[in-house]
């Protein structure tokens, strides 16, 4: 299996920055594209970035242009920059390994989810 654990969060005021981590272990052959998902109080869980393992990304457009993804593959772990932060970017940040369907390994075939962090910006 495969342990996420994120940190970066915390409390900033509008137009400030955060950067999250997330650190993935255990099951290295089950780690390829990874992400960052958030979830506001009384909304869904939206997608915020993805980053493949050859670092293609893919960025939504409500955060792209202040939000830049990356990854260190030699430490299992990406990030998420976050620059000019708003009010509505407040959120629990969770980081995920996604699933690869097609592994001989059913530990694999699974999407894997950190606890969260909270990202909470002030206006």
């Amino acid at each position: 299996q495969v342990q996420l654990v994120e940190s970066g969060g915390g409390l900033v005021q509008a137009g400030g920055s955060l950067r999250l981590s997330c650190t993935a272990s255990g099951d290295s052959i089950c780690i390829s594209t990874m992400g960052w998902y958030r979830q506001a109080p009384g909304k869904e869980r939206e997608l915020v970035a993805t980053i493949s393992e050859g670092s293609t990304t893919n960025i939504a457009d409500n955060v792209k242009g202040r939000f830049t993804i990356s990854r260190d593959n030699a430490k299992n772990t990406i990030y998420l920059q976050m620059n000019s932060l708003k009010p509505e970017d407040t959120a629990v940040y969770r980081c995920k390994v996604d699933r690869s369907p097609s592994s001989w390994l059913s530990r694999c075939r699974v999407d894997y989810w950190g606890q969260g962090t909270q990202v909470t910006v002030s206006s």
